[in-house]
């Protein structure tokens, strides 16, 4: 006769076992994420370093470019001009 117990049988050793693979696999990957992650930033930080030019000034440079394409664009579209010397029709 079979016995009402439902649940099934399990062995603590491999479960065990295979929490532990599981936290040196975890322990590994984030090593690793550490070990890139770092070499990550420092080669950022040097390549920004080097450049002749440093970020902000060149996003602002470009911010105040659109700016004053975006101004223009605007001006022109409200007096009309089509900026080839012809009437809009």
């Amino acid at each position: 006769m079979a016995s009402n117990n439902s649940w099934p049988q399990v062995q603590a050793r491999p479960l065990i076992i295979g929490a532990v693979l599981i936290g040196a696999g975890a322990m590994a990957a984030l090593a690793g994420l550490v070990v890139g992650g770092s070499h990550l930033i420092s080669s950022t930080r040097k390549w920004v370093q080097e450049m002749e030019v440093p970020p902000s000034e060149l996003a602002k440079a470009k911010w105040a470019q659109a700016r004053a394409a975006a101004n223009a664009g605007a001006s022109a579209w409200r007096s009309g001009s089509l900026g080839n010397g012809a009437p809009p029709e």
